[in-house]
């Protein structure tokens, strides 16, 4: 389990340091946004489903062993209520120690209200074809 010693007290706070935390390849940091219960859940782009913390500390090590990830959020779409957020996000993403082009991730970060304050219990995360989607208007997903 992670030591989750900081409160967070706002879900933008938590979020804030999560992609910090990626930023600076912080292992330590990236595990300390997550709740303590062991049903928590990361599915990164193109891989399984990772349950619990051991899973899921094992992917970010690997992940960070190329370095930090700059992880820019945009299009943020929320739904929530008074002890779960639902944050629906564009990713623009950079790998610090890579040329790759900048890749658009389409990531689902659910937060849960805890007694240490806000955490992520799901991060769902898979690449989106092309350039980065423009929002939609509900208008003409319903037509």
């Amino acid at each position: 389990m992670p030591a989750t010693n900081k409160n967070f007290d706002t879900v933008e706070d938590t979020e804030a340091a999560f992609y910090d935390a990626i930023s600076r390849a912080d292992l330590e940091g990236v595990m300390s946004v997550w709740a303590d219960e062991e049903e928590i859940v990361c599915i990164h782009p193109g891989a399984p489903r990772l349950v619990g913390h051991s899973a899921i500390r094992g992917s970010w090590e690997q992940i960070f062993e190329q370095g930090g990830v700059h992880i820019r959020p945009v299009q943020l779409h929320v739904t929530q209520n008074m002890t779960t957020s639902v944050r629906n996000v564009i990713e623009e993403v950079h790998r610090t120690s890579s040329r790759q082009r900048e890749i658009h991730i389409l990531a689902t970060n659910v937060y849960m209200k805890t007694p240490q304050g806000w955490r992520i219990v799901s991060h769902h995360a898979s690449v989106v074809p092309g350039d980065a989607p423009s929002d939609t208007p509900i208008s003409v997903l319903l037509h």
